[in-house]
């Protein structure tokens, strides 16, 4: 984990949504940048002295230099950026993935199946066959 986290993320799902890290080390930085690729949301990456709002869909950490590519918000061109100009990442976005677990999934569907079982029972009910 990334040393410097400003901002805790939430612990509901574990969701990074919401956390900022800043780096101590090249180390820090890899790890923070590879979390916010994996991160199913936009991302707000002070770069140098900017801030840039987009969602990272590419990355390649063993380029010469090491970069990343963004759909930066507001904007029709991706923008390539180097791992080193990244000062700092924050999770702003909402985490469309927050909450889509398998066992929220499998939660989800055994209470669809139980509303149904229980509108079969009073259909049957209403009917007369129970």
């Amino acid at each position: 984990m990334p040393a410097d986290i400003k901002t805790a993320p939430s612990s509901r799902h574990d969701s990074l949504q919401g956390a900022v890290f800043t780096f101590q080390s090249d180390k820090d930085r890899f790890e923070a940048i590879d979390q916010a690729f994996h991160y199913r949301g936009d991302v707000t990456l002070t770069v140098r002295s900017e801030q840039v709002e987009g969602y990272i869909f590419n990355r390649d950490p063993k380029a010469t230099p090491p970069r990343i590519e963004v759909f930066v918000k507001g904007s029709e061109e991706p923008k390539i950026i180097p791992y080193a100009d990244i000062t700092a990442v924050a999770f702003t976005g909402k985490d469309t993935a927050d909450g889509k677990s398998w066992e929220a999934w499998v939660s989800k569907k055994e209470s669809e199946r139980k509303a149904e079982a229980e509108r079969i029972k009073a259909e049957a009910e209403a009917q007369g066959h129970l």
